[in-house]
């Protein structure tokens, strides 16, 4: 290594140690002195909160107040288990909190189906009749819950045999190499048959990138659409725009795709309401203060960034409370069943100031990051112009 080399690697080796001395001291400062790093839920020894496990349990029953937890794939359901009522099923999709413009669209599909299925049995002509599916809106607003209810519905109506979901993404069915990914794609489509593959962020697969083989999965996608139309339905979701981009990005995809479903955000009263569901499963109850107060939460975070995730957000806030109110017993010595039930203004408050100090962690360390790499980026620059003048030559001509 010579002297260049040895100048700009200890350049590198300072702005490193700089970055992390900076990142620990900040995290000190919001987090107080962290226990050096052990493992599982331990935090990392420099300083930063340690990722958070995914402790979702799936309800007993779909509610947009309670979003199952998405799973890689789940389970076919028995092709001898008898389907469920119809009525039952509308029943249930017109309890669910909000989401007026879906359950019309699902109700007119119901519909439909219902008049296909009867011209057949009177041998009527039908019009051939995609049951494809684009699901489009921000996340947390039901898209998962309203695909796994579709597959009932569908089992329901007699157009699958098993009526199960099989929920992926782009990883679920790219691979890293050719001609993997057409067989990593035909294995969760051959587990989906009889049911819904139900395909999140669906446009990540058109990313057009040099040596992406996101085409080769849509491409053996469409080809089982074709050869698999009376026993497979695909449901796309993603973000508004981008999914329709995706859709029109390709011919094959826009000719089987023609039915959209467009999940609006759910209204801050939508969300009230979805919390007030969780609490009253969880038996718990908000005083009059504390309702006002977390509804002004609710807002706040709902405005802050789409980030907060509607209906998952709310999740997140109702699991805030009961850290704060447990936090806020543990220092009672005499606790009754009504004290257990009760939250509070104060644990309202306590829980927002958690979340808006966890946020200014966040920003800040997102800024800190920003600068450093700011940094290293002047500095490489300082030390290619040095390497460039230590390269050129000598000019010794003589005048």
């Amino acid at each position: 290594m010579d002297n260049r080399d040895e100048i700009i690697r200890t350049q590198m080796d300072v702005i490193g140690t700089l970055i992390s001395n900076n990142l620990r001291s900040l995290s000190d400062d919001i987090w107080g002195p962290q226990k050096p790093y052990d493992s599982g839920d331990a935090t990392p020894a420099d300083g930063s909160p340690a990722p958070k496990k995914n402790s979702q349990k799936k309800p007993a029953s779909p509610s947009a107040a309670q979003e199952p937890a998405k799973p890689q794939e789940a389970e076919p359901a028995p092709e001898d288990e008898p389907p469920e009522k119809i009525e039952d099923l509308k029943a249930e999709l017109n309890e669910l909190i909000g989401l007026a413009g879906v359950k019309r669209e699902v109700n007119n599909l119901i519909n439909i189906v219902t008049i296909y299925n009867l011209r057949r049995q009177n041998n009527l002509k039908t019009v051939d009749m995609s049951l494809h599916m684009v699901f489009s809106g921000n996340p947390g607003t039901g898209k998962t819950m309203i695909a796994r209810l579709m597959s009932r519905i569908y089992k329901s109506l007699g157009m699958l045999k098993k009526g199960h979901l099989v929920e992926v993404d782009r990883s679920g069915l790219v691979a890293g190499y050719v001609g993997q990914t057409a067989t990593k794609t035909s294995a969760v489509i051959e587990k989906a048959l009889g049911g819904v593959l139900f395909i999140d962020e669906a446009y990540a697969l058109n990313n057009k990138s040099e040596n992406d083989f996101g085409q080769e999965a849509i491409d053996t996608l469409l080809k089982a659409m074709e050869d698999h139309r009376d026993d497979l339905v695909v449901i796309v979701a993603g973000y508004d725009g981008l999914m329709d981009q995706f859709i029109h990005s390709n011919p094959g995809l826009e000719s089987r795709f023609n039915r959209y479903l467009h999940f609006d955000d759910y209204s801050i009263d939508e969300m009230l309401d979805i919390l007030d569901l969780q609490l009253k499963k969880g038996q718990y109850q908000l005083t009059k203060d504390a309702r006002a107060a977390v509804r002004d939460y609710i807002t706040a975070a709902n405005t802050s960034s789409i980030a907060f995730g509607n209906a998952r957000g709310v999740r997140n806030i109702f699991e805030h409370l009961l850290v704060a109110q447990a936090n806020r017993l543990s220092e009672d010595a005499d606790i009754t069943k009504d004290d257990l039930m009760t939250i509070t203004a104060e644990d309202v408050l306590a829980a927002r100031n958690s979340d808006e100090k966890m946020a200014a962690a966040e920003k800040a360390q997102e800024e800190l990051i920003q600068s450093a790499e700011q940094t290293i980026a002047e500095l490489t620059a300082i030390s290619k112009g040095v390497s460039d003048k230590l390269e050129a030559p000598e000019d010794n001509t003589e005048e």
